[in-house]
């Protein structure tokens, strides 16, 4: 169970942007709180307010500071942070996404397998169990963080860096699965490989996936 959240810290960050910040590390109830935070902030986004940048554990709220008295914006956040969660009133997106897993897609799966003392089968099985949630997306374009897998299936990221992972690359690591959407090069285990795009640069937003979606993975054809 995770610990009582902290309060709430509101940290300026140069003259544009503040970083309310939920916790010191990653925990669901945290994330939770920066995922609600920011759909608050959506419904009810203060005058000069540009962007809204929920992460896994705070959220950037950058502003036009020629629109923008600091002190005046930080006390509606504090305002906004002592609200409700109605934000969080209808359901959560779900999506299905299929995994082709092991062989070249998924280099790394059967050592995975091995650490956490299972078959390769029995390893997707378990990973496939849990219905998971967007933590977050960022570090690279259409990348998205889900989570979180039980204790049973926590590993730690490689030792050595894979140089390049393609698009759709499905990573497994520290009790989240992770999908890549460009290549980009990862300290994560490869299991996988999915078709999902995730990143569509002409769509209006870029991305399909948005924090608090759940998602199944599911073995492709099944």
């Amino acid at each position: 169970m995770d610990a009582p959240l902290p309060l709430p810290m509101l940290m300026p960050l140069g003259d544009r942007a503040f970083l309310v910040r939920f916790g010191t590390s990653l925990s669901e109830a945290a994330n939770r709180a920066a995922i609600a935070f920011a759909l608050r902030l959506d419904l009810r986004t203060p005058e000069g307010v540009e962007e809204i940048d929920p992460n896994l554990v705070s959220v950037l709220v950058r502003y036009d500071p020629a629109r923008v008295v600091p002190g005046k914006l930080a006390g509606e956040l504090r305002l906004l942070l002592s609200g409700t969660d109605d934000a969080q009133s209808s359901p959560p997106r779900q999506h299905r996404i299929e995994v082709h897993f092991g062989g070249e897609d998924g280099p790394d799966l059967d050592s995975v397998a091995q650490v956490l003392n299972l078959t390769p089968a029995e390893f997707v099985a378990a990973h496939n169990a849990s219905v998971l949630r967007v933590l977050t997306t960022g570090f690279a374009p259409g990348f998205v963080y889900c989570g979180f897998h039980p204790e049973a299936l926590h590993l730690p990221r490689r030792t050595e860096i894979h140089t390049r992972v393609p698009p759709g690359s499905v990573l497994f690591a520290a009790g989240q699965t992770a999908i890549t959407a460009t290549p980009i090069p990862t300290g994560w285990h490869v299991i996988g490989r999915t078709d999902f795009a995730n990143f569509v640069p002409d769509r209006d937003p870029p991305t399909r996936l948005r924090e608090g979606d759940e998602i199944s993975f599911v073995r492709a054809g099944s």
